[in-house]
């Protein structure tokens, strides 16, 4: 039985390029999984994370020859989705920057104080952070915006950026502490 080869990312760009559906659907299904997480981190609604998801994918098929191979494919795609997130949140009036969101006890993840934090529960953690927070979070700490880059995206001061990663981070360690920590003594700190 003969193996067909995995076509190289160069492959990929020419077929998109000469808008060969085959070759779209290779792109799709290998960039799609990735991509997916990427929208649910920012948008918290499967359906309207999948539309962005198609809607990315549409804009990366029709803007291919922008692209200018100075970086990874995959980065590439990355930032269009992470682009029509951004304006999904704005249009929808889901991005604003909070206010200090002191005493507010996060929602349980059913972690033992035996258990390790596993990156899905960290996710969960960071998906219920308020959309401001989440957003500035995941701009700069997974997908390695720095903060005048995300002050540009969000048209918010750096100092605003920093100040809602700062309370995103607070936030979070928060939510860890009181996962992690007797009843007795989470009762002390969410108070």
């Amino acid at each position: 039985m003969t193996r067909l080869k995995k076509p190289t990312e160069q492959e990929l760009i020419e077929g998109c390029l000469r808008e060969d559906p085959k070759v779209q659907r290779e792109v799709y299904e290998l960039y799609s999984s990735q991509m997916f997480a990427l929208c649910k981190r920012y948008v918290k609604d499967d359906i309207a994370a999948e539309d962005l998801l198609v809607i990315g994918f549409t804009k990366v098929f029709q803007k291919i020859g922008q692209y200018k191979a100075t970086g990874a494919f995959g980065a590439w795609i990355r930032r269009i989705m992470v682009n029509e997130c951004l304006m999904y949140l704005e249009k929808e009036k889901k991005l604003y920057m909070e206010p200090c969101m002191e005493g507010i006890v996060p929602p349980a993840l059913q972690v033992k104080p035996s258990d390790e934090l596993y990156v899905e529960d960290l996710l969960k953690m960071v998906e219920s952070l308020p959309s401001g927070y989440r957003t500035v979070f995941n701009l700069f700490a997974i997908d390695g915006y720095s903060h005048l880059e995300i002050a540009k995206k969000l048209n918010i001061s750096e100092n605003t950026s920093k100040s809602q990663l700062n309370r995103a981070r607070n936030h979070l360690q928060k939510m860890i502490a009181l996962q992690y920590m007797p009843a007795e003594k989470a009762v002390s700190i969410a108070c």
